[in-house]
């Protein structure tokens, strides 16, 4: 575990040169303590002012080169020793970060009073400044936590997926690396091979009845023991949620500083489960071979592997660029139209907030992620090529129950891609003018406006998350003293 995690952070310095100041100025005065030197004993030999000197001890006066040169000889220590990074000692330390958090913005905002900094001041009431300070900024943390941070981190994760094409090849490295290592070849990942893994890694699997209701599964680092729950008939494929908590381990996670890093450890975990799920070793090839038939369909991909057809779709934008030279788009929508997840990288015009968020936003109820709600083959993926204000599309999507509601898969390739998938000879066509045009299907018809508008009166659905911060803790959602307590009733010869 990540040793950040046992303290809050402090507050930041309004400037890296005035923390290191105070640094300096507190090592000075170390130095010259532990020297059994005065003010004046001091600043005789530097020829200049006792009041001088105690202004760069307080961190409130920069030295010369020449200076700091002179004071490094009087104390009797080297000039690396003066500026050495670490502080002389802890209380040293809790006096650096007081300083620091007084003098930063956060502080002056508060309008509070400022404590001097002296060695009167007692090592108690030190502490538990410095212990109310992080406490402070932990908390104006946690409250910018909102949801438009959420959706702007996760933008900029998207931009960064994009930008190598949702392909992350130290990971597929890493996957095929375990999979050499427990002698896996050709075919479905089978739960038996899942558990080889994980005991090549030193991890002992077990299924328990109890697990914590906001999680999907506990790894007791202590003990190595990864937790996973016995049933909870949300349809989880108990391999990928294993392999996604080993993931963790694999690429050397710690725990979480904030929801972008969070957002980031997901995708990583998600992606390394889905690497040893579908390896990029045979099933590059196999869709190469597909699409040399112009066969390409992501249920073959799901057959194949033995996976969910959700799982496929996302292994698909992870190698069609790479290795197939398609540019695609994912989408996974509800059936009241709201994004649920969305990934593309083929320059489709995804509707989006002020933030560039596409996630939350309500997708053209004339694309194929909408229409095929109303399709009446549900046995097999349904096709459409859509034509936009910046190309036509070409899109295979299905539709999957969950607790939730109904959700659309869907994978969009332009239309130049079209003729590598089965389906490709679609007829089905419809045209959007989304987002740019309201009138498209945002505006409601101007002959029921005419009868209605005025007359309606609907009672929305209360979606008390659009007004709520994000939700607490370095693993947003999750109640630790739950999974703490849960861990302390499993630990072993208990």
């Amino acid at each position: 575990m990540d040793t950040r995690s046992e303290a809050a952070p402090s507050a930041p310095a309004e400037g890296d040169e005035e923390l290191d100041l105070v640094a300096l100025g507190r090592r000075v005065r170390h130095l010259r303590k532990q020297a059994r030197m005065t003010l004046d004993d001091v600043a005789e030999r530097l020829d200049t002012a006792p009041s001088q000197l105690s202004l760069l001890e307080n961190g409130r006066r920069e030295p010369k080169l020449s200076q700091l040169t002179q004071l490094a000889a009087t104390l009797g220590v080297s000039l690396d020793d003066l500026l050495g990074a670490e502080p002389p000692s802890r209380r040293a330390a809790l006096e650096i970060e007081l300083e620091k958090a007084q003098r930063g913005p956060l502080y002056s905002a508060l309008g509070l009073p400022t404590v001097r900094v002296s060695p009167r001041l007692p090592l108690d009431v030190l502490e538990s400044l410095v212990s109310l300070q992080r406490e402070l900024w932990r908390r104006m943390e946690e409250q910018a936590a909102t949801p438009e941070e959420a959706r702007r981190a996760n933008t900029e994760l998207r931009g960064e997926m994009r930008a190598r094409n949702n392909h992350y090849p130290e990971i597929e490295a890493e996957a095929q690396g375990l999979l050499d290592a427990v002698g896996h070849g050709d075919g479905p990942l089978s739960h038996h091979v899942v558990a080889d893994i994980a005991d090549h890694l030193g991890y002992t699997v077990r299924f328990v009845s109890s697990l914590p209701h906001s999680t999907r599964s506990v790894t007791d680092q202590r003990n190595r023991i990864v937790y996973l729950a016995q049933s909870r008939g949300e349809g989880q494929d108990a391999r990928s949620v294993l392999l996604q908590a080993l993931g963790h381990q694999v690429l050397g996670h710690a725990e979480p500083q904030d929801y972008s890093e969070f957002l980031r450890q997901r995708v990583a975990t998600n992606y390394f489960a889905a690497a040893l799920l579908m390896p990029e070793r045979t099933a590059a090839p196999f869709l190469r071979e597909a699409k040399s038939r112009r066969e390409l369909a992501i249920e073959d991909l799901r057959d194949a592997y033995a996976v969910s057809y959700e799982s496929a779709a996302h292994r698909f934008t992870n190698l069609a660029t790479e290795h197939l030279g398609i540019t695609c788009h994912f989408q996974k929508v509800h059936e009241s139209g709201i994004i649920h997840k969305v990934y593309e990288n083929d320059g489709v015009n995804f509707p989006a907030d002020h933030s560039g968020a596409i996630e939350g936003q309500t997708v053209c109820r004339w694309w194929t992620s909408r229409t095929v709600f109303d399709a009446e083959d549900k046995f097999r993926s349904f096709n459409q090529f859509t034509d936009t204000a910046v190309g036509t599309f070409w899109c295979t999507a299905r539709t999957e129950g969950h607790s939730s509601g109904q959700y659309s898969l869907s994978i969009g390739v332009p239309f130049e891609h079209a003729r590598w998938f089965r389906g490709g000879d679609t007829s089905e066509r419809t045209r959007s003018r989304c987002p740019d045009d309201p009138s498209c299907c945002r505006r409601p018809p101007d002959e029921l406006a005419a009868v209605w508008e005025g007359q309606a009166w609907p009672a929305a659905r209360a979606n008390t998350h659009l007004l709520a911060a994000m939700p607490q803790g370095a693993f947003p959602g999750v109640d630790t003293t739950e999974v703490y307590e849960f861990l302390e009733r499993h630990r072993p010869g208990e």
